[in-house]
């Protein structure tokens, strides 16, 4: 039994089962014993890689996209360029080597990685060292000073917290986390849900019995928006997911790159589930902000010229080289690997038109 597990069923003993976001949170945030508190998960030898550690056109290309976005913006100075959870910092790194290309832009950046986890500042520390710009790091985005931004969260969302209710003969009931037969097992609340259907998306109201219904709260997406709205500005979202509000548990454990079961050893896997782009969608619309998309990460890295960028890189490069630069590019953008799974949605102010990735 991990340490974790042991709280776990010390607050259940005492409160009762866990709504599954509570769950999912403990897991990953504990501030003694959460996933992300304890390790460094990114890479060959963690239990995941994310789409900068894959190659380092696709930090490239978000950089040349960002630095762009920041002349339609009119070129303001200073300017927050803002990551939500960096990861190892490969992202920002490579976006800031590339965006070299416009000195303007890398003068006027400030520049603020929001990470709540200790070891992945401390990596993020030794990726992005002697940078000829401030960089700053904050446990939340309302700690970042205000003022014209631009925003990217490349598998932020799928991190965070997700709700599921489960659909019985008599309404939806929240769905949790207990103790059955001396193992953690997922529950039902007793009773169901009054008004359950009122506020959620038409695809609740038909739904069978025995469906499951996931969502998120919305604070994080309209504090977002709503900064974009005072202080104009992009935010560039990349993660897996789904276009539109859909049934289905999609909630998932990984572990050394394999699947595993998100009850197990609870703190020593990550825990995700897949992000509802309408839902997001809605709630950065309730406060007027523009949408721009989703489209699939192969459509979005495609119309930024990540195949150019691809046959340039391999003209300098080694048979091997070479033939790693196209195995990065095909999982990137092929529909049976992150070109379809990932989507791509960004959030605007209404002044900016186009946005790079989504004009076709």
């Amino acid at each position: 039994m991990t340490p974790l597990e042991t709280e776990l069923r010390r607050i259940i003993a005492t409160d009762g089962p866990l709504d599954v976001a509570r769950y999912m949170a403990l897991c990953l945030g504990h501030p003694l014993h959460g996933y992300y508190v304890a390790r460094d998960p990114l890479g060959r030898g963690g239990d995941f890689v994310t789409a900068p550690e894959i190659s380092q056109m696709f930090g490239e290309l978000i950089g040349l996209a960002a630095a762009a976005t920041w002349q339609a913006m009119g070129a303001p100075a200073p300017v927050q360029l803002i990551e939500l959870g960096p990861g190892r910092g490969t992202l920002m790194a490579d976006a800031l080597r590339a965006a070299q290309i416009m000195p303007e832009f890398r003068v006027a950046l400030a520049v603020h990685l929001v990470e709540t986890s200790p070891r992945l500042i401390a990596r993020q520390r030794d990726t992005l060292p002697g940078l000829d710009l401030p960089l700053v790091w904050h446990r939340d985005i309302g700690e970042v000073p205000e003022g014209p931004a631009i925003v990217i969260a490349n598998e932020f969302f799928d991190a965070l917290p997700v709700h599921q209710a489960v659909k019985a003969a008599d309404g939806w009931h929240i769905r949790m986390v207990g103790v059955a037969d001396d193992r953690l097992a997922f529950m039902v609340a007793p009773d169901p849900m009054p008004g359950f259907e009122r506020v959620m998306p038409q695809v609740v109201h038909d739904a069978h019995v025995g469906a499951i219904f996931e969502w998120r709260d919305d604070q994080i997406m309209q504090e977002l928006a709503q900064r974009l709205m005072r202080d104009g500005g992009a935010a560039l979202i990349i993660d897996y997911g789904h276009t539109e509000s859909a049934l289905g548990d999609t909630l998932q454990a990984v572990r050394s790159h394999r699947y595993a079961d998100p009850l197990a050893e609870p703190g020593h896997s990550d825990i995700t589930a897949h992000v509802d782009f309408a839902a997001l969608a809605r709630a950065a619309g309730r406060t007027g902000a523009r949408i721009h998309g989703p489209v699939t990460q192969g459509a979005f890295l495609s119309r930024l010229g990540i195949v150019p960028r691809a046959e340039r890189l391999k003209a300098g490069a080694t048979e091997r080289q070479a033939a790693d630069i196209d195995a990065a590019l095909s999982r990137l953008i092929d529909p049976d690997a992150m070109g379809r799974l990932f989507k791509v949605l960004a959030i605007t102010d209404p002044k900016l038109g186009a946005v790079p990735g989504f004009d076709t």
